[in-house]
């Protein structure tokens, strides 16, 4: 088994890393390059920043931000928020980042994913994956009837079979605009189109500490052969392992038990590895 990744998440607005529950609520969290500079230490194996209301706010991405960050890390930086062109992939490339994170954008213009990823290679291009559980009855998907019928939601059961049937729509723009997609045909088609990576951030679970969504998770790392991050719902060490293992997750990524010092991330790798699953130790720079 491939050593399983453990991955913070700055989730920035106005200059300031922030958390909310399910997308909504921020509260502030500090500086990002403080808090990244902090992550180095810590031993993080990636780092994940996102602009998260560039999109919603139709604005560029904080490039002096994202260079101040690359200048105190040596870990593998992921950025995204506001992303629609290639000119934009570029000069994050070239601020630092390691990786471009894509998900409004991947939508509106699905050719998109595979310009960039032709561009400047696969290994590179994240889509980020926001799904949210619907109930089915409302029809939500015949709100978007340029939907392909291979992408279009499907009635799939409830948690534990309770409950009506539910979609699992993928949202954008924050998670303020649901699309349609079924978060599992949108998956495979983002790996067809050559994205290298995608992360999958549960709204329903976002910023609750109750748990990743291990259903949602373990469907879609199934359904494709690129990696998986995790993310949404971290509350304990408990619940990353359970998205690396019963999840198939190749990483999970966290944000709230970081930020506020509940775990660090040391004993957090020191968990998962007691219970068989390897991890890396980084040494930091």
């Amino acid at each position: 088994m491939l050593a399983k990744r453990i991955i913070p998440c700055l989730d920035v607005h106005a200059g300031r890393v922030v958390k909310g529950v399910n997308f909504l609520n921020l509260r502030d969290a500090g500086d990002p390059v403080e808090i990244a500079g902090r992550y180095e230490m810590q031993g993080a194996d990636e780092l994940v920043f996102l602009d998260i209301t560039a999109s919603h706010e139709e604005r560029d991405i904080i490039l002096d931000v994202v260079e101040r960050t690359s200048e105190q890390v040596f870990m593998p930086l992921t950025v995204g928020g506001g992303i629609r062109t290639l000119d934009d992939i570029r000069n994050l490339l070239k601020a630092g980042c390691d990786k471009v994170s894509i998900n409004s954008a991947a939508v509106t213009d699905p050719e998109f994913v595979k310009a960039a990823a032709q561009r400047f290679g696969g290994q590179c291009i994240v889509v980020n994956i926001d799904p949210k559980r619907v109930p089915a009855a409302e029809n939500p998907a015949a709100k978007h009837p340029d939907v392909p019928d291979r992408l279009r939601c499907i009635d799939r059961p409830n948690r534990d079979g309770a409950g009506p049937p539910v979609h699992w729509d993928v949202h954008v723009r924050g998670g303020r605009q649901p699309t349609g997609l079924d978060a599992v045909a949108w998956a495979k088609e983002v790996e067809r189109l050559g994205a290298g990576e995608i992360v999958l951030t549960s709204m329903d679970a976002d910023g609750t500490e109750a748990g990743y969504d291990i259903e949602i998770t373990s469907a879609i790392t199934r359904a494709v052969r690129i990696p998986v991050v995790a993310s949404g719902g971290a509350g304990s060490p408990e619940h990353l392992y359970e998205a690396l293992t019963a999840g198939g997750a190749s990483a999970a990524l966290a944000a709230s038990i970081f930020h506020y010092d509940k775990y660090t991330i040391e004993e957090t790798k020191r968990y998962i590895e007691e219970r068989g699953v390897p991890v890396r130790y980084n040494s930091p720079a």
